[in-house]
């Protein structure tokens, strides 16, 4: 079959046939396991059931290349109907055995096309080195490295239980305390919200994306989406008594059918909280938390901004080592 009888089709997971979800979940799981073979495999059924998420407020357009009931190629964008109008977020998979196809390019002027279509005129897409044909596709659109990356990973059985004690030793008359959430209680929830806009204080790099506004409903879709995808998600905050406001917080996801393998989500701490070892002290905590919650679990991966020093620095004392570059991109479509 030659690449001119293989068309892009939109695709609506929400309205698509279980086997065709199934089908774009294979996908899912084949360019994964290409890209990270050494990781625990994902579950196609937990990819299809993931194609259905949209968070509150957004949408995403999906399209697909088909051969018969098999995804060769898949693509989607997610764009906000209310913040950040004029950007969109760019997602784009070939088959390993399809490349070099243009089955890429196609997606990609599908994707552009809707990108226009809502007035969009930045769109954002991530690569890895795990995928080194991605940062040369990335540049055949003439796609700036807006937000360089380090990929690092943590050895959890090679931390010491001593750093771990000097890191959560807190002063006398301390009056901050943790919190460890799975789903987050209604009378946290939106100081919780409120918190997690700290996130836009982390380095942007050259990206060209306003601040967020998290609110309570992202919150809870998100939880429903986490539970949905067969995962588990930690979130530790620390509170000042004194107020009642959340200082910082930090996360990790963790499925048990991946056990090996947790996720570092977000770690952040206000600018008028920082200086008290508070970044330190959810670190740790966190990690003595997976210990003791996540059997099996051996590694720790998580993603920091190259010009993050300050996060690093954390990440490296503890133990991360560099395991890998991702690059968020950025492409201006002109007449936009």
């Amino acid at each position: 079959m030659t690449t001119r009888d293989l068309t892009v089709s939109p695709f609506d997971p929400a309205a698509a046939s279980p086997e065709a979800r199934l089908a774009v979940g294979r996908l899912l799981v084949a360019c994964h396991a290409f890209a990270y073979p050494d990781d625990p495999p994902l579950l196609p059924e937990r990819e299809a059931v993931s194609l259905t998420h949209v968070t509150p407020g957004e949408a995403t357009a999906h399209f697909v290349v088909w051969d018969g009931e098999q995804a060769l190629g898949w693509g989607s964008l997610d764009y906000h109907l209310t913040q950040n109008r004029h950007a969109a977020h760019a997602r784009l998979l070939v088959h390993p055995g399809q490349r070099r196809r243009g089955l890429g390019r196609e997606l990609g002027r599908a994707l552009e096309a809707v990108a226009r279509q809502e007035g969009r005129r930045v769109v954002t897409f991530a690569t890895t080195s795990q995928a080194p044909a991605g940062e040369a596709f990335a540049r055949t659109l003439g796609a700036e490295a807006a937000l360089p990356m380090r990929q690092s990973q943590l050895v959890m059985a090679e931390v010491a239980d001593s750093r771990l004690d000097a890191w959560t030793t807190r002063p006398d008359g301390d009056p901050y305390r943790l919190h460890v959430w799975g789903r987050v209680p209604d009378e946290f929830l939106p100081r919780t919200a409120d918190m997690m806009m700290v996130m836009n204080t982390a380095p942007r790099g050259d990206l060209e994306v306003d601040d967020w506004t998290i609110t309570p409903e992202m919150i809870r879709a998100w939880e429903g989406m986490i539970g949905d995808a067969g995962e588990v998600r930690f979130l530790m905050a620390a509170e000042d008594t004194r107020s009642g406001e959340l200082a910082g917080y930090t996360e990790v996801f963790w499925s048990p059918d991946r056990a090996a393998l947790v996720y570092q989500g977000a770690t952040a701490v206000r600018p008028s909280a920082r200086g008290q070892g508070l970044g330190k002290w959810l670190k740790a905590a966190m990690l003595r938390h997976v210990r003791a919650h996540c059997p099996g679990a051996r590694f720790i991966r998580t993603n920091n901004a190259n010009e993050n020093a300050a996060m690093l620095g954390i990440n490296v004392a503890l133990g991360f080592t560099p395991w890998a570059s991702l690059t968020e991109w950025q492409v201006r479509l002109a007449g936009v």
